[in-house]
C-alpha cells in the first residue's frame, strides 16, 4: 500500500533553506509544513475550496494547506475571464477562493457574482497542524478538463491516484531526493502542479519553480532533472547556450504535447542527451513514459507506468486505434456528470482516451493523434474548440463559429477561429475572447466567411473548412 500522499513532507527529517524557491522565493519544507498549517486551520471542513493557481509560493502553500486539511482542491487558471472562473466556482461547489496577497481584486467574482469568499495566503503565518490525513481514496482535487463541447467538466482525482502516479514516475524516472527539479510550468494542471510541485514534495527533491519557463531561466537554474511543454524545448534549443547549460541535467522529460522531432534532435545535439516524453490525460494522470534507463526516440511516448494496462482498440485490419487505459491513477468521474463519466468507460472497465495510437512489439506507444478534431494542444495546453466556440457566439455580431488547430512552429498549434459575422474585425474578436476565457484559449487568427459548411443534420464539417 502506498505511503500518504503528503507522508515525505510531514515525515521529520533533513531539510534546507532552500528546499523549494518559486520566481526566487526560497522556502524550507518546514516553513512550508508551517505556513500550509495555517491555511489548514483556517480551511478545516470546507467542502471544496479553490485557489487562485499563480506561480506563487502563496498556491504552492495553499495547495499544501488543503491537502492537510483533506479538503479537495479545484485551481483555478489566473488569467482565466469572469465567465470560466465563475462557471468553475459554481460547479465545483467551492466554498472559499484562496489567494496571494493582493491579489483579491484580481480574483474577484464573475458576472452575476459567485458567492465564494475570497480567502488571502500569508506565507509568514505558522501553524502546527496535526491531524492525521485524509483516507486515500478520498478526493484531493477537482480539475478542469477542457470539454470539446461547452463547458469545463471537473474530474474527480482521488490523494490514493495521485500518490500511485508520483511512485510510479519516480520509479520510471529514478527520481530521488538527491535530484533538483526545475520547471516553470503553470500551477493549475496536472503536469506543474501534481507532477511539478506534489512530485518534490513526495519524493524529497529540491523544486525550483522559474516563475517562467524562460531559456535563461532554465539554463541558471543548475538542475539535475527538468519538465517541459514542446513550446518550452522550441524556445530553449533555439537560445544554442541555453541549451548547452542543461548538459549537466540527468533528465530532461517534455510531456502535454508531442515533441517535434527537430526539437527532439536538437535537444540530443545541444545537451548531450535525448529528451523523456510521456503521455497522460488530467482524467489519467501520467500513465506512459519514456524510462530513464530506456530507449527514447522520437515521436514516441514510452510503456506503461508500473501498475498501468493500455490496449488500442482498432479496426480490423488497422494498426492504430482508440488508446484505452485501465490502472489505479484514473479518476473517479466527472463531478455531477453521471453520463458523462459513463461514457468515457467501456462495459469492461476501461477508460476511453479518445486519442488515437500505436503499440509497437517492444510496448512502446506512439500517439498519432485525437479521435476527435475538436482537441486544440497549444503551447502545452489542451483546449476545447467548443469552450471558444461559445465564446465567439457571445459577441453580437457573431452568428457562427468553428474553432480548429493549425500547425503552428512554435506553439505545437494555433487557435484558428472561422467566423459568419457582421461588422467586427479580427482583433476585437480575439480580444472578446480573451477577456472572458483564459488568454491562452485566445484565438491567433480570425477567416470570416459566408457560411460554414455544414452536413445534413446541420453540424459544421471543419474537414470542409478553407485552408489558411
Amino acid at each position: 500500500m502506498a505511503a500518504p500522499l503528503l507522508s515525505s513532507l510531514t515525515e521529520p527529517g533533513g531539510d534546507r533553506p532552500d528546499a523549494l524557491a518559486v520566481a526566487g522565493r526560497p522556502c524550507s519544507r518546514e516553513d512550508l509544513l508551517g505556513a500550509a498549517g495555517a491555511v489548514a486551520a483556517r480551511i478545516a471542513g470546507a467542502p471544496v475550496v479553490a485557489v487562485r493557481a499563480t506561480a506563487s509560493l502563496e498556491t504552492v502553500t495553499a495547495v499544501t494547506g488543503a491537502l492537510l486539511a483533506g479538503v479537495p482542491v479545484v485551481p483555478v487558471p489566473p488569467d482565466s475571464g469572469p465567465a470560466e472562473r465563475d462557471h468553475i466556482l459554481r460547479d465545483s461547489g467551492a466554498a472559499l477562493l484562496l489567494t496571494g496577497a493582493g491579489e483579491d481584486e484580481a480574483a474577484g467574482e464573475g458576472p452575476g457574482g459567485s458567492g465564494v469568499e475570497t480567502v488571502p495566503v500569508d506565507v509568514r503565518e505558522r501553524v502546527a497542524w496535526s491531524e492525521p490525513e485524509a483516507e486515500p481514496d478520498s478526493t484531493a482535487f477537482i480539475l478542469y478538463t477542457s470539454g470539446t463541447t461547452g463547458a469545463p467538466k471537473g474530474a474527480l482525482i482521488s490523494r490514493r491516484a495521485v500518490a500511485a502516479d508520483l511512485d510510479a514516475l519516480a520509479e520510471a524516472w529514478a527520481w530521488t531526493p538527491e535530484d533538483t527539479l526545475v520547471h516553470g510550468l503553470p500551477l493549475f494542471h496536472v503536469h506543474g502542479l501534481v507532477l511539478g510541485v506534489l512530485g518534490a514534495l513526495r519524493v524529497g527533491s529540491r523544486l525550483v519553480h522559474t516563475g517562467r519557463p524562460t531559456p535563461e531561466a532554465y539554463a541558471a537554474a543548475g538542475g539535475s532533472l527538468y519538465f517541459g511543454v514542446p513550446t518550452v524545448w522550441g524556445r530553449v534549443v533555439r537560445e544554442e547556450s541555453a541549451a548547452r547549460a542543461l548538459s549537466g541535467a540527468r533528465l530532461l522529460v517534455s510531456g502535454s504535447a508531442p515533441l517535434p522531432a527537430p526539437v527532439f534532435h536538437a535537444m540530443e545535439r545541444l545537451t548531450g542527451q535525448r529528451p523523456v516524453e510521456r503521455y497522460g490525460m488530467t482524467e489519467t494522470l501520467i500513465t506512459v513514459s519514456a524510462r530513464a534507463d530506456g530507449e527514447r526516440r522520437p515521436g514516441y511516448v514510452g510503456t506503461p507506468l508500473a501498475g498501468i494496462a493500455t490496449r488500442v482498440v482498432a479496426e480490423p485490419g488497422a494498426d492504430i486505434g482508440e488508446l484505452q487505459i485501465s490502472g489505479p491513477t484514473l479518476f473517479d468521474g466527472y463531478l455531477n456528470r453521471p453520463e458523462a463519466t459513463s461514457g468515457s468507460f467501456t462495459e469492461d472497465g476501461w477508460f476511453r482516451t479518445g486519442d488515437i495510437a500505436a503499440i509497437e512489439e517492444d510496448g512502446a506507444h506512439r500517439i498519432v493523434g485525437r479521435a476527435s478534431t475538436d482537441m486544440i494542444k497549444s503551447g502545452g495546453y489542451r483546449i476545447g474548440a467548443g469552450e471558444v466556440e461559445n465564446a465567439l457566439l457571445d459577441h453580437p455580431a457573431v452568428r457562427e463559429a468553428a474553432v480548429v488547430g493549425a500547425p503552428h512552429e512554435d506553439l505545437g498549434q494555433e487557435i484558428v477561429a472561422y467566423v459568419v459575422a457582421d461588422g467586427v474585425g479580427e482583433r476585437e474578436l480575439i480580444d472578446f475572447v480573451a477577456e472572458r476565457l483564459s488568454v491562452h484559449k485566445r484565438p491567433r487568427k480570425v477567416r470570416f466567411l459566408e457560411a460554414l459548411p455544414r452536413n445534413a443534420m446541420g453540424k459544421p464539417q471543419k474537414k470542409l473548412l478553407p485552408p489558411l
